[in-house]
């Protein structure tokens, strides 16, 4: 009887050693940082809308690049990747492929602009324009964010002593980061009026 209270304290402290609150606390934190991910996209893919009336009234020669702006954001708002999805490779991959078709389709659209400086002097469209940036560095910072989290949630669950209630008791898996599928997406694009 004397040992059981000095065994009780012991377990409880060798239980909150265990990841059995800093590994869910941790996993929740990454999934909250991911439904900002998908937030900003949102914001973005909200703000086409704006973008489709703005340039349709400005550069009728340009609707093939509008069309595939369009078109993109509506693959990129048909994949979604829950929070129990994070841990699975192929769903982020999809994920980050739709985003990346949106992201070449905008950087086209973008790079014509510069070319278009009628288009720049419109107020909605210099105004869209401004939107547009700001959302592009929220979701910069948001992926940031994520990859903070998801990074600090797969250390906690590798690493002892964590580790054994990540697995002892909640089966835990590594979640995956974001990671950028754009090819070439580093290399500003190119615009050639001669064809």
């Amino acid at each position: 009887m004397k040992f059981r209270a000095p065994l009780a304290i012991m377990a409880a402290v060798s239980l909150a050693g265990c990841g059995l609150n800093s590994v869910p606390t941790s996993e929740e934190n990454a999934k909250a940082k991911w439904a900002d991910v998908q937030a900003a996209y949102q914001r973005r893919a909200n703000l086409i809308p704006n973008l489709e009336a703005t340039v349709k009234g400005a550069a009728a020669s340009e609707r093939q690049i509008l069309t595939d702006v369009i078109s993109a954001r509506a693959r990129a708002t048909q994949v979604r990747v829950t929070g129990d999805e994070l841990t699975d490779p192929a769903k982020m991959a999809q994920f980050q492929a739709a985003q990346g078709q949106l992201n070449g389709s905008l950087g086209r659209l973008l790079a014509n602009v510069e070319a278009y400086p009628e288009l720049k002097s419109q107020n909605n469209f210099a105004t869209f324009m401004d939107q547009l940036e700001g959302t592009e560095n929220r979701i910069n910072i948001a992926i940031l964010d994520y990859n903070k989290a998801v990074q600090d949630y797969n250390t906690r669950i590798r690493t002892f002593p964590d580790a054994v209630g990540a697995r002892v008791f909640y089966g835990a898996k590594p979640m995956v980061p974001y990671q950028a599928t754009t090819p070439g997406a580093e290399n500003a694009p190119k615009v050639d009026f001669g064809s």
